[in-house]
């Protein structure tokens, strides 16, 4: 039901995400691909998650920061993909406003706290190469659990005035929400509240969490790709730039999709256009990032033939 505001305005208090709403006729495609999707985003997720808990070869600073990566893409995508799924199943997509703002912190929070992550692990690579005499001296436990509490708690932080202005802003010329969650952009697209002050609070962040981490990200990848030049064996700088290629793919999708969508005036949104970039950083790079940074890594794979040839749980070995 709406309700009337300061300035006689009638405000909506539940609005109706419109989803994908060209191509009408093909639903039962999305929840079969959507519903792939996460679950290999959770059952991947999870073996990466359950291996560096229980495998002692795998507790190292490295494995650390990929655990917490697989974490927050566990979390990231289970607080958007499974009411994507049922909304289109059940086909009701309404959505309270309280509900709302808790669907886009959750999602802005992980997505920050993933910025951070990805830093930090970028840090860690460089530190592992560049100065590998004193690598477990520098990503001592103390140091590694700081390093991804402060990437947690700062994550989670920064999305604060985002959400208070979901709750606070008045949407009175329509309910309809014309994306597939409860996203900023679109949130501050269909508002007829001010958004000037939401708008600099997401630039300013923005450079702090997101232009800022990239910059950090991109320069320990130049430091390391410095060093693997100075390598004497050809396999050696091939399978390095292989490994350092994969993961600034990475970065860059990851980071140049989100900051693309945030870092630009509303005035610019398309918002369909904005729809299929998020669907990249909502689906396919959780997919990724287990492959890319987990999958390939020599002894996250020997520790799976171990599980997988003794057939018994990881604790065991």
């Amino acid at each position: 039901m709406p309700h009337i505001d300061a300035e006689n305005r009638t405000c909506a208090k539940v609005l109706l995400v419109l989803g994908f709403k060209y191509y009408c006729g093909y639903e039962f495609l999305f929840i079969i691909l959507f519903s792939v999707a996460y679950l290999q985003v959770i059952m991947v997720n999870m073996l990466i998650v359950t291996l560096g808990c229980f495998c002692h070869q795998l507790q190292k600073p490295m494995f650390f920061f990929l655990m917490n990566l697989s974490v927050a893409d566990i979390c990231f995508s289970s607080w958007i993909m499974p009411w994507m799924i049922t909304s289109i199943f059940l086909k009701n997509r309404s959505i309270s406003l309280t509900a709302c703002a808790m669907q886009m912190y959750g999602f802005l929070a992980f997505t920050s706290s993933e910025f951070l992550l990805l830093s930090a692990m970028a840090y860690d690579r460089y530190v592992a190469i560049c100065n590998p005499l004193h690598y477990y001296l520098i990503m001592n436990r103390r140091f590694c659990a700081g390093f991804a509490a402060g990437c947690w708690l700062l994550g989670f932080a920064d999305t604060f005035p985002h959400a208070w202005f979901t709750l606070r802003a008045c949407y009175c010329s329509s309910n309809r929400l014309n994306h597939f969650f409860c996203d900023l952009t679109a949130l501050m697209k269909m508002s007829c509240s001010e958004t000037y002050s939401i708008e600099r609070i997401t630039y300013v962040e923005g450079a702090f969490l997101g232009v800022g981490p990239f910059v950090l990200t991109v320069t320990s990848y130049v430091f390391i790709i410095i060093t693997v030049l100075k390598i004497q064996s050809t396999e050696g700088r091939a399978k390095a730039f292989s490994t350092c290629s994969s993961h600034l793919m990475i970065v860059v999708i990851f980071y140049g999709t989100t900051l693309s969508m945030y870092m630009r005036p509303t005035s610019t949104f398309s918002l369909e256009v904005n729809k299929m970039i998020t669907l990249i950083y909502v689906m396919i790079i959780p997919m990724l990032n287990p492959v890319v940074y987990s999958l390939r890594n020599r002894e996250l794979n020997r520790a799976l033939k171990m599980v997988f040839q003794l057939d018994m749980f990881p604790g065991m070995l």
